[in-house]
Parts: structure tokens; C-alpha cells; sequence
């Protein structure tokens, strides 16, 4: 068997692991951006709990399916996915822009993210709910604008959710319910974009923009 010199074998190892290198910082750069199709978990960076929604309706108000927030890591009634306005098509793998307008769909109970001139059940801001027919179509009240800084949605930024029809911004207002969704903080529309409005992409599945065309691989984090 011949034995490469020393010098040529430590070569090909130098060349080795600058591949390796490239080809993790090229996978770590297309998992930086939330895109079209990608199921996630948001974070609020104030008060450190997921949006979250159920099959369990508001006692006052609208009446529809209600909007909170939940302390639990691992629920799946946590799970939101991305997708364009009403009428609308993103192509799968997609970043999404800052500007853009979205909607957050819930994939447990197939209703959207919504809003609407009613006001919440604990501290009288506007009503946040999740709506929608059996085939997860709603209106224009599902129509969220997405405010970032820079040109798309990067994973580890903070973002914030303006609600298109009343210009409210999505938050948490620190209240918290008792029964039957005992210890869960309400969800808000309000009209600042101060305390409590900054979320972030949690755990989630997450379509690269390079995978969009083949579909066959997607990077999780649930």
C-alpha cells in the first residue's frame, strides 16, 4: 500500500475541511431566512411565550376561536404556517420580505390569524381571534404586514405583525386567563408598536430556499 508524504496527506485534509466548512456555512446561510411554506413557532421576546391557538371560543366578543399565548415549548396547537394574502400565491422556499403582506395559518384547527373592531376579553384592546371556512379560506382579516428591519425575514431578528384592515400591531398584553384556558396570556391587537409586539421564529419546519424546487428536504426544529 502506498503511504501519501506527510506534507500531500495534510493537504488533502486542509482541502477536506474547507469543504466542510463551505458546505456548513452555505446550509447555515439558506436556514437563515423564514419562507413561504415554513411551519414555526413565534416567540415574543417580552414575556417569553408562543402564539398559540385552540378550538376553544371567546365568551364575549366576536365569539370565534381564541387567540393566546402559552409558557409550553412543546405544544402543537403552537404551530403556524406561512402563507400569502388571500388570492395570493408564494412560491414554496420563498424568503418572505419585510413589507410583505402574509397570513399566519393554524395548522391544528386549519383557521387563520385575525382581527377585527372587537375588543379583547381582559384589557379592552382589540380582539385578536382565528378564523376561517373548512377549506382555511377567511377575508381580509387575516391580512398581517410583516415589519422588519433589512430586506427579509432572518430567523434570529425580531419582527413585529401590523394587522392590514385596522393597523394594529399583534402583541401580548401580560394578562392571564383562568378557565378553561387556565394561565395562558392574552393575546392583543394594539395600536403601538412598543411592549410586548416583538416576536421571533421559534422551533419550527423550515423550507430552505434552495430546496423549493425538489421539496425533498426541509431543516426541523420541533
Amino acid at each position: 500500500m502506498n503511504i501519501l508524504p506527510v506534507s500531500t496527506a495534510s493537504l488533502l485534509v486542509l482541502i477536506f475541511s474547507i469543504a466542510c466548512t463551505l458546505n456548513f456555512v452555505e446550509a447555515a446561510r439558506n436556514n437563515r431566512h423564514v419562507t413561504c411554506g415554513t411551519v414555526l413557532k413565534l416567540l415574543n421576546t417580552d414575556y417569553k411565550v408562543r402564539l398559540h391557538s385552540h378550538d376553544v371560543k371567546y365568551g364575549t366578543g366576536s365569539g370565534q376561536q381564541s387567540v393566546t399565548a402559552t409558557e409550553l415549548q412543546e405544544d402543537v396547537n403552537s404551530h403556524w404556517a406561512i402563507k400569502a394574502a388571500t388570492g395570493k400565491n408564494c412560491e414554496r422556499g420563498e424568503p418572505i420580505n419585510c413589507g410583505d403582506t402574509i397570513r399566519l395559518h393554524h395548522l391544528a384547527t386549519n383557521k387563520n390569524l385575525h382581527s377585527h373592531h372587537f375588543q379583547s376579553p381582559l384589557s379592552g384592546n382589540q380582539e385578536i381571534s382565528a378564523y376561517g371556512d373548512e377549506h382555511g379560506e377567511g377575508d381580509s382579516g387575516d391580512h398581517w404586514l410583516l415589519v422588519c428591519s433589512g430586506d427579509s425575514w432572518v430567523r434570529t431578528n425580531p419582527v413585529r405583525f401590523q394587522h392590514v384592515d385596522t393597523d394594529m400591531y399583534l402583541g401580548v398584553s401580560g394578562r392571564t386567563f383562568g378557565r378553561p384556558i387556565n394561565g395562558q396570556m392574552e393575546v392583543i391587537g394594539q395600536p403601538n408598536p412598543y411592549s410586548g409586539t416583538e416576536w421571533i421564529a421559534a422551533e419550527g419546519l423550515f423550507i430552505h430556499p434552495t430546496e423549493k424546487d425538489s421539496g425533498a428536504r426541509v431543516h426541523t426544529e420541533l
